[in-house]
């Protein structure tokens, strides 16, 4: 059973512009030679950084810096991928207010896209989403601690919003996410919780890996980090993995010649019904607003440093034909 996970998706702006309202182009080119790699998976796994929809107003544009939206040609390119469920619980899924938001949400059922993390009303964004595969059932969970304003409540959409310290989770939420991860262990064999926490630049802070050892503790099966521009190191907690960062898969970002923000990976997981045994790292980089395999040179950048970040948590990745791969258990 392989499980395809990518870091931050964000299909506004430019790529919106240039890319998705252009008829001429068609869907799956926007995957480029990455494609291959992530239909070979049993299921594919995206953080959605904006809103698709053509309604709304920009939310706070005097004090809130960006704002990310594509229009719902958008979700053509989702299904060229074949992306089988994407999280939302981020702080730009409510760029273009509730009503957006609720529109993002009906084309994405419509087009049978599973969604976690953001919804009409707390018990919606709290909700998991669940795929059926082969060999088990996979449920994920998402979550944020970006715009408290935007939790959501009894009776206002919104995203799953968390709250947490060097000690992990703090309540309420704690509780919250204790419940949630309980009933969804009845429900499905493999759990994933996507967090979309922390900042954008540098190594995940200690309350961050508190957080993940949390959510490992209270019965999470795997760990998937997004929010930070590039991907952070892989740390194996009590036989479970922790992907403190994805980094970006695409967008339309300046690039930092030093860290490369334009480079990461599509991360393959390899998982039996009693959890993780193996993640393969597929090295990519955005380019002329799409995602291609790394070159050679590409490749030895990313390979440098997340070997060099892995071993900072005590983890050996070993490397076959410019793949990484991370033995779990």
């Amino acid at each position: 059973m392989k499980i395809a996970l990518t870091g931050d998706v964000m299909l506004g702006r430019l790529v919106d512009q240039d890319v998705i309202q252009d008829r001429s182009v068609r869907p799956e080119a926007l995957w480029g030679d990455v494609l291959p790699v992530m239909l070979s998976a049993d299921c594919r796994l995206i953080n959605l950084e904006c809103v698709i929809s053509s309604r709304g107003e920009a939310w706070h544009p005097a004090t809130k810096a960006f704002h990310f939206r594509a229009m719902p040609r958008a979700v053509d390119f989702l299904q060229a991928a074949k992306i089988d469920g994407v999280t939302l619980a981020n702080n730009h899924v409510l760029d273009y207010g509730a009503e957006a938001l609720l529109d993002c949400l009906g084309l994405l059922d419509r087009a049978g896209i599973k969604c976690a993390g953001a919804g009409k009303n707390l018990e919606k964004s709290l909700a998991p989403a669940f795929f059926d595969l082969s060999e088990a059932r996979v449920a994920v969970i998402a979550m944020t601690d970006n715009e408290p304003g935007w939790e959501a409540d009894r009776a206002k959409p919104g995203v799953n919003y968390i709250n947490y310290d060097d000690g992990g989770l703090v309540e309420p939420y704690r509780s919250r996410i204790r419940h949630v991860l309980s009933s969804v262990r009845r429900e499905a064999e493999l759990v994933i919780v996507s967090a979309h926490v922390g900042p954008n630049w540098g190594a995940p802070s200690e309350s961050m890996r508190a957080l993940a050892h949390d959510l490992l503790d209270l019965g999470a099966d795997l760990y998937w980090g997004h929010s930070n521009h590039t991907p952070q190191g892989i740390e194996l907690y009590k036989g479970k993995a922790i992907l403190y960062s994805t980094g970006d898969f695409l967008d339309d970002y300046m690039v930092d010649k030093d860290v490369r923000n334009d480079l990461s990976f599509l991360f393959i997981l390899e998982a039996e019904r009693d959890g993780i045994t193996r993640i393969t790292s597929h090295p990519i980089r955005i380019k002329d607003l799409g995602v291609r395999r790394a070159n050679e040179q590409e490749w030895q950048f990313l390979e440098r440093t997340m070997r060099a970040k892995c071993k900072s948590y005590g983890t050996t990745m070993d490397v076959e034909d410019r793949v990484g791969r991370i033995t779990v258990k």
